[in-house]
């Protein structure tokens, strides 16, 4: 069973930091590009950032741009999204996602949402003006 449990939300003031974390079981983690989206109220599910099977490649919105950073851990099945400069826009449920095939390489078809097939449960970003 596949299961992503994400951790490290909560309320911040503008200009704070958070880091989120996204623990993965039951699939060998490192065959996996890993990204995370986010939904704000009333809007629909966006990409926020993504990363290759190994780390070495990254990709980015660029409403985040400069301001977050995706990282990941292989030896602990775990991705890590830390988030400096925190704005009110980014308000949101954030999500971690498996893509949905083993060994792709990272590009562009890894910002649209139906390239993932397991999600974890959410946790909420609130950042205070």
């Amino acid at each position: 069973q596949v299961q992503l449990v994400e951790s490290g939300g909560g309320l911040v003031q503008a200009g704070g930091s958070l880091r989120l974390s996204c623990e993965v079981s039951g699939r060998t983690f490192s065959m996996f590009v890993m990204g995370w989206f986010r939904q704000g109220p009333g809007k629909e599910r966006e990409f926020v950032a993504a990363i290759s099977r190994s780390g070495g490649m990254r990709r980015y919105a660029d409403s985040v741009k400069g301001r977050f950073t995706i990282s990941r851990n292989n030896a602990k099945n775990t991705v890590y999204l830390q988030m400096n400069t925190l704005k009110p826009e980014d308000t949101a449920v954030y999500y971690c996602a498996l893509d949905r095939e083993a060994g792709r390489v990272l590009s562009d078809i890894h910002s649209r949402p139906e390239n993932y097939d397991y999600w974890g449960q959410g946790t909420q970003v609130t950042v205070s003006s």
